[in-house]
């Protein structure tokens, strides 16, 4: 191909984002994989990078606490192919995936080929989504409710599902500043603070500013204090 591909990996497991980026270039013709091992460092290589077209994130890395993190990278990457490589296959994992705006959902118990198949489908436009999403969850599975969701909820006394980074936003939102500020201090670029912000809106479940500000006034200093 004379077009450069270029994919971003985010797990904690380097040998599998080793294997991972061997199918993504061998079978995908990927030629440039960007590793990562935290949603935060993920949320700021998307920003300083304009040329990547795919990125796969695990579910159980440092920092992904929410699927709301996912579907701000889609809000601010909306041409991005947003792909969950998960270890789980528990039903309630995929729907909340899916229910962020993800473009698919793939086991890492699936052999390589059939890896490369998935992704491959996604690429050209479809939602890949397990097989076993098909089958009847059983009542126990259907009753429990994602960790994530869990978490989400104001009510809940800490702010644990936020990543250390949005904590970090949060915290400076308070404080009165603006996004450009707020790059400024964490030494992050703009586009990264953004998303940051949007995530921080859905993890909140606020509309804006002013309410996140609200929010993280009442959520912070049981934590920051």
């Amino acid at each position: 191909m004379n077009a450069s591909r270029v994919a971003l990996i985010a797990d904690d497991d380097e040998f599998f984002r080793i294997a991972l980026g061997f199918i993504l270039k061998s079978k995908l013709h990927f030629t440039e994989i960007i590793e990562t091992g935290s949603l935060d460092e993920a949320i700021e290589r998307l920003s300083e990078r304009g040329d990547i077209s795919l990125a796969l994130f695990d579910l159980a890395m440092p920092g992904m606490q929410s699927v709301a993190s996912l579907a701000a990278v889609r809000d601010i990457h909306p041409d991005l192919k947003v792909v969950v490589v998960s270890a789980s296959s528990r039903r309630s994992d995929i729907l909340s995936a899916l229910t962020a705006g993800i473009n698919g959902y793939v086991p890492k118990g699936l052999g390589a080929s059939d890896v490369a198949e998935a992704i491959g489908a996604i690429l050209n436009g479809a939602v890949y989504v397990p097989p076993s999403i098909a089958g009847r969850a059983s009542s126990s599975e259907e009753a429990e409710v994602p960790q994530a969701s869990r978490q989400n909820g104001l009510g809940h006394r800490t702010i644990e599902f936020l990543t250390p980074r949005q904590r970090e936003v949060l915290l400076l939102l308070v404080q009165g500043f603006s996004n450009k500020e707020i790059a400024r201090k964490l030494k992050l670029g703009e586009g990264t603070v953004k998303i940051h912000m949007a995530a921080l809106f859905r993890s909140l479940r606020v509309r804006n500013r002013q309410e996140a500000a609200a929010a993280g006034a009442r959520l912070l200093p049981m934590t920051e204090s």
